[in-house]
């Protein structure tokens, strides 16, 4: 038999982890009350009942908080429901969270309702745009617009406008609530205009008209806050560069939870003389408490940003990527190198084909493990983020996070790239993913290249991964199976994984189970090496497809595509190297249509019904692979994620040699026989 390797029990174990978590709200809207924000659906009416009745809200209260005489705070809640609300009731569940909180005169919350086709409540109708304020005296409606679009620029700012007109204070936040997808997509989807967005842009512009309506009047905002996934980018940040003094958000997917809107609000009851960065970080501690509360805190993150420093962030970014582009243009396998750089670094959101690909990385990971290949001006981009990133937050499973996310082309799809090019801040690495990904740039960077001390006319070809479907793979006398592609072949990709299908010939049908990096990799000489155990990730013994997500030191992540109850999700599982055992991390669908994330995160739980998914073909044709229906069990108080032996017959492997615009080529495939626990490689 053949040894048994440290790593590959790292990379399969990896798969072999299965958690979630289902926020209650996503079981319907009684469970939801009755589950997260309360502890009856007694206690959901009595609220649904005090809301009809507002301002008369003292009876709800428990006392009524005390004034204070010091600055005021106002709250603007842009709550842009979608279906986040229609399918569950999270958005009501929120403003339930906040009513928990008696506040104190010269505290108000101003909300603006719109965005979804229903509410699970009794005040907010779904065919208006609803506008309240929550206050000493209660929830209560002050002004009600006809229906529109929340992901339009026009109706942020006429609400901004009514903000600031009515309700201005000493200090004040503008707080986003909704889906989320980064800086390509922004945030606040409304499912009533085919969930249009909000994109940075867009949002810029309603922020510049309302000051320009105010005669430049309009305050800077204490705190601009995005209560939705995958907004802690560099481009979010600086979009808000002189609106706000500071930004409140998240770099990966956030829980079903959300918010905690009775700590954070209630923190500011108690202390209204608070300022805006002792405010962020409450909102960070209650958020992680909050999902530490209902076990969803694994990739957690929450990040408070100082948006003065953010100017020169960007500066020592775009350094970054000037030193990137020229050692690109003298030598184009440096987008290999930078690849392996991004794909050693934490990403957000999936990026990975079932899930979708957000394309969102760590700034400061992805900098960190640079050092090597962009010495000049790495170190100055991670003094400039420490600066920029004041408090953060973040999960055991997220670690290497360091508060701020920037663009890399994990799936090289151009259409998503000119989406970047469109929204995002900053040239250099605008023309470094360009040229990479297209190997050629527009007129404007070549002379952009001219002025960082290129004169040359043309450019170098960028190396691909094209062709080594041909490179030679031979059974080795330990029986290990070898890819020997040469060091320079090796300099033109970004990573080498293993494919891995199992043959039954006799029913005639081929199962790919998943893609690993589990081998041995000599990148300085171009050779690769199986590690072929005869073992795989099983729920309950159920083979499952996994695709790896990220490998790090502490622990790698993995994506199992499955149906859960009958719909599509991807579950996340990690093995921690530290302890050696794997963890759930959760579910999530893939990202919509419009390019948002989903905000809940799904926990597997007893008599919940789990279908597998694999790759499917039959051996004899030349059909593609599709993805098929495998096996269906029942979730029991003892389902585990398991490594698990695979027992005797033949499987197939496949090196799979994937370049920096991640296009793939597929060396021939090998077969191992497994015979009486014997693994024995087979020469094709």
């Amino acid at each position: 038999m053949k040894k048994k390797s440290i790593l590959l029990s790292l990379m399969l174990c990896v798969c072999l982890v299965f958690t979630g978590c289902v926020p209650s709200f996503m079981r319907g809207a009684e469970s939801a009350a009755d589950g997260m924000q309360s502890d009856s659906d007694s206690e959901t009416e009595e609220w649904h009942d005090s809301i009809e009745k507002a301002p008369d809200y003292d009876d709800y209260q428990t006392e009524t908080a005390e004034s204070t005489d010091g600055e005021t705070w106002a709250i603007y809640w842009y709550l842009c429901g979608s279906d986040l609300e229609s399918a569950g009731g999270a958005a009501t569940m929120d403003l339930q969270e906040m009513t928990q909180v008696a506040l104190p005169e010269g505290v108000e919350v101003v909300i603006q309702t719109g965005g979804a086709s229903i509410w699970y409540n009794d005040l907010v109708d779904e065919d208006s745009i609803g506008r309240y304020v929550y206050d000493r005296d209660g929830l209560y409606m002050v002004d009600q617009q006809p229906q529109a679009n929340m992901g339009e620029a026009e109706t942020l700012a006429d609400f901004l406008y009514f903000c600031c007109t009515n309700y201005p204070a000493d200090h004040t936040m503008v707080l986003f609530w909704d889906h989320g997808g980064g800086s390509i997509t922004g945030v606040a989807a409304d499912e009533n205009y085919g969930h249009d967005t909000l994109t940075l842009t867009e949002m810029a512009g309603a922020f510049e008209s309302v000051f320009e309506s105010l005669s430049g009047n309009m305050p800077v905002f204490d705190i601009i806050g995005f209560d939705a996934c995958l907004m802690a980018t560099i481009d979010t940040a600086y979009n808000f560069r002189g609106m706000a003094d500071y930004m409140v958000a998240s770099e990966e997917n956030e829980p079903g939870v959300g918010w905690n809107y009775t700590g954070w609000l209630g923190a500011l009851a108690d202390d209204p003389g608070m300022d805006a960065v002792e405010l962020g970080q409450n909102i960070c501690d209650t958020f992680a408490e909050g999902c530490q509360m209902y076990g969803v805190a694994d990739e957690i993150t929450l990040s408070l940003i100082d948006l003065d420093a953010v100017g020169g962030l960007l500066e020592a970014y775009e350094e970054m990527g000037k030193e990137a582009l020229k050692n690109a243009v003298n030598d184009p396998s440096f987008f290999s190198e930078f690849g392996r750089a991004a794909m050693m670094s934490e990403n957000y959101g999936g990026n990975t084909p079932e899930q979708g690909y957000t394309n969102m990385v760590d700034i400061g990971h992805l900098a960190y493990n640079c050092y090597d290949i962009l010495p000049e001006t790495v170190p100055y981009v991670l003094e400039a983020l420490d600066e920029c990133v004041l408090y953060m937050v973040n999960g055991a499973y997220r670690e290497e996070a360091t508060g701020l996310s920037c663009y890399y082309s994990y799936n090289g799809d151009v259409e998503n790239y000119i989406g970047y090019v469109t929204e995002c801040f900053g040239e250099s690495f605008k023309y470094f993913f360009g040229y990479g990904l297209t190997g050629e740039l527009p007129e404007a960077g070549m002379d952009y290249l001219e002025e960082i001390g290129y004169f040359d006319e043309t450019l170098p070809e960028v190396p691909t991964a094209e062709g080594l479907e041909d490179a030679p793979v031979y059974l080795d006398e330990d029986g290990y199976f070898v890819l020997d592609i040469g060091p320079e072949a090796a300099a033109s990709l970004k990573g080498v994984y293993m494919q891995f299908a199992y043959f039954d010939i006799e029913n005639d049908i081929s199962l790919i189970l998943g893609r690993d990096n589990d081998l041995y990799a000599d990148w300085e000489n171009g050779v690769f090496m199986d590690n072929f155990r005869g073992v795989w990730g099983a729920i309950d013994g159920h083979y499952v497809y996994m695709d790896i997500v990220y490998e790090g030191e502490d622990y790698n992540t993995y994506s199992v595509p499955i149906l859960l109850n009958g719909e599509e999700y991807s579950l996340r599982v990690a093995y921690d190297f530290n302890d050696g055992r794997y963890y759930m991390l959760g579910a999530r669908k893939g990202l919509d249509t419009a390019g948002m994330a989903d905000k809940n995160l799904v926990q597997l739980e007893p008599g919940d019904e789990v279908t597998t998914l694999l790759y499917a073909a039959t051996v004899s044709g030349d059909d593609a692979y599709e993805l098929y229906e495998v096996d269906t069990f029942t979730v029991t108080e003892s389902t585990s994620f398991e490594e698990t032996w695979m027992g005797d017959g033949e499987f197939m492997l496949m090196f799979e040699m994937v370049d920096a615009a991640n296009r793939s080529s597929f060396s021939e495939p090998f077969v191992f026989s497994v015979e009486d626990g014997e693994i024995y490689g087979i020469e094709i």
